[in-house]
């Protein structure tokens, strides 16, 4: 007897379940995930739970621990550079290659008043959530769906920490963004390139700066790790640990 496959919708289902989670910031590094609490809340059965954490560690976002349960992921400072490193080489090539007929730099425009009404408002997690999507808009622009899909690998990831960090450069992104669109609309990549390559740097610039800083600053004595409850509304939607 031949085991039946997973369905395919059951294990996307359960993988953005979880991711969505993740990336609404209410998993704390001291969280466990595991199989069967997982299982218990969704309803379903492990296997495809199994396999969206497989699919969420292969992605960056958790670690997993056998036979204790999946962890949010955690960076270094060396590769919290790295990430950013690699996030620059691919916006660069976005704005250099990319087609920004007037209907997309209309778009981009768009997006960057939606970004300075959410700053104001100080509505974080969709300031960077619209930030990350000016961002895979220029992506896009490409034609390249491999190069949009590692892009916003990587965003997830840089999401975990930058979450914590919205104050250090948040105020600078929107006038950023406009640097880059005012070159793009004047056809001048490479001055497109410059505004691009300037606002990524400053932003991991000042993260690493924060995190070395707050390193330096962290009591010697180590903490009792906090557990978080986590709440469960309709649909499934939210998740929780043991």
């Amino acid at each position: 007897m031949r085991k039946l496959k997973i369905p395919t919708n059951l294990t996307s289902l359960a993988y953005k379940s979880i991711k969505d989670y993740i990336l609404e910031g209410r998993l704390d590094e001291d969280s466990r995930l595991t199989e069967e609490f997982l299982s218990s809340q969704l309803g379903i059965s492990k296997s495809p739970i199994r396999e969206a954490l497989n699919r969420l560690e292969a992605q960056g976002l958790i670690r997993i621990e056998a036979r204790r349960g999946a962890y949010l992921r955690t960076f270094s400072n060396k590769e919290i550079g790295d990430l950013y490193d690699v996030r620059e080489a691919l916006e660069l090539h976005a704005v250099r290659t990319g087609v920004f007929p007037a209907a997309r730099i209309k778009e981009l425009r768009a997006g960057t008043k939606r970004l300075r009404g959410l700053l104001k408002a100080n509505e974080k997690a969709r300031y960077i959530e619209e930030d990350v999507n000016f961002h895979a808009a220029l992506a896009r622009a490409t034609g390249n769906m491999r190069l949009c899909e590692v892009l916003e690998n990587i965003q997830n990831q840089i999401w975990l920490f930058r979450r914590k960090t919205y104050d250090l450069s948040s105020s600078g992104a929107p006038d950023a963004h406009d640097a880059v669109i005012d070159a793009l609309e004047k056809g001048d990549r490479p001055a497109a390139e410059a505004a691009m390559s300037r606002h990524i740097s400053e932003v991991r610039n000042r993260l690493l700066e924060h995190l070395t800083q707050a390193e330096e600053q962290k009591p010697a004595a180590k903490t009792t790790p906090r557990k978080l409850a986590l709440a469960i509304v309709p649909q499934a939607s939210d998740l929780g640990t043991e």
